[in-house]
């Protein structure tokens, strides 16, 4: 991480950052070509052809180089490049006077299906779009394949359209994640009614952990998206302005769908506490009948149990308080008697309550 205090402007490069990879794509109508480097010297020239538009996608950040010649060929502020490095940045978009900077979060599942955020900047200027990625993951192949089918508006309609495109790719990610998730509360809910055990409790709180990471990121990407579509920049279009209030739709609907999973994995957790709480009722009544069947029983053993003998063994003297059936004929069988006879009556009587339903 960044020191606390250091100078603005100051551009980040982690310790664990990856070499850059470069790809140029370079299209209209007609063409398109893509060009792999790990440079971009040569690119401030390349642009200058204005019957192209140019989608400049780069990963890795480890090159200072590539951000000062950023700064330098193409007059980026150091404070955008500042945030792209500092891959912490919520959704955003500002306004500058030849380009505009854009941020959205990247969320994807990794390959033990852990929940990944990344981030994603943007820099689009009139005829170039340049992306930023921290990582080599390829979320974007559906735009790389548009680009190389050559169908619908992706090559006629500038760059800014471009952003358009990747945001709304960004955007249908999240409707994926959350189907799953949608799924796995599904899921949940079966195994509350078949077999609830504790590894439910885990999932739901899992599940309710993600939905407030995704959470973060869906709010402040439906303000972003709002911000560019009351934008009077001339780097975005009209037509494209019509496509981003689709974007914002989508987003609308995202956040509807993470209150709702939101409400369902609070239902499932509470329908959990309830079969739980209901289970450790059944299990107090079964042991609230078993003491009730026994209390009885065991204050009549407790009563013989004393040996108050009627006669003293030693001098012979007759004690007349004292228990007169401990010498009883049969004494043992008629008090065992008694004792089941006490029980078969209790349990007809908690039978007949309902206790046992």
């Amino acid at each position: 991480m960044p020191v606390a205090g250091s100078s603005p402007g100051l551009i980040y490069i982690a310790e664990n950052a990856l070499e850059p990879k470069i790809s140029i794509h370079a299209f209209n109508a007609t063409e398109y070509t893509i060009e792999e480097t790990n440079t971009i010297s040569h690119l401030k020239n390349l642009l200058n052809n204005k019957n192209l538009t140019f989608w400049i996608d780069i990963k890795g950040f480890k090159s200072e180089s590539l951000f000062e010649l950023l700064n330098e060929d193409f007059n980026i502020n150091k404070l955008v490049l500042e945030d792209i490095t500092r891959t912490y940045q919520r959704p955003r978009f500002e306004e500058y006077t030849d380009h505009v900077f854009a941020v959205s979060r990247m969320l994807f599942f990794d390959e033990d299906s852990n929940l990944e955020n990344e981030q994603m900047s943007f820099i689009l200027t009139d005829n170039a779009l340049f992306t930023f990625q921290e990582g080599y993951n390829n979320c974007l192949d559906p735009i790389r394949n548009r680009l190389k089918a050559g169908k619908g508006n992706i090559r006629i309609s500038g760059s800014s359209y471009i952003l358009y495109a990747i945001m709304d790719v960004i955007i249908d990610k999240y409707f994926e994640i959350l189907n799953v998730w949608g799924e796995d509360l599904d899921a949940v809910e079966d195994r509350l009614i078949d077999k609830p055990d504790r590894s439910i409790m885990y999932d739901i709180q899992g599940i309710k952990r993600n939905l407030i990471s995704i959470r973060r990121v869906a709010w402040p990407e439906r303000d972003k998206l709002n911000d560019i579509l009351r934008s009077d920049s001339p780097l975005i279009t009209d037509q494209t302005k019509m496509y981003i209030h689709d974007a914002y739709d989508h987003c609308i609907q995202i956040i509807d769908i993470v209150e709702s999973l939101k409400e369902i994995s609070a239902s499932n957790m509470d329908m959990y506490l309830s079969i739980i709480s209901n289970r450790m009722n059944e299990i107090m009544k079964v042991l609230t009948i078993m003491s009730s069947i026994f209390i009885p029983l065991t204050f009549i053993a407790g009563i013989y149990g004393m040996n108050f003998a009627r006669q003293d063994p030693v001098t012979g003297m007759l004690m007349p308080d004292n228990m007169p059936e401990l010498y009883a004929r049969h004494g043992y069988l008629y008090t065992v008697l008694i004792m089941v006879v006490i029980a078969i009556l209790q349990v007809i009587y908690f039978w007949r309550k309902g206790w046992f339903k």
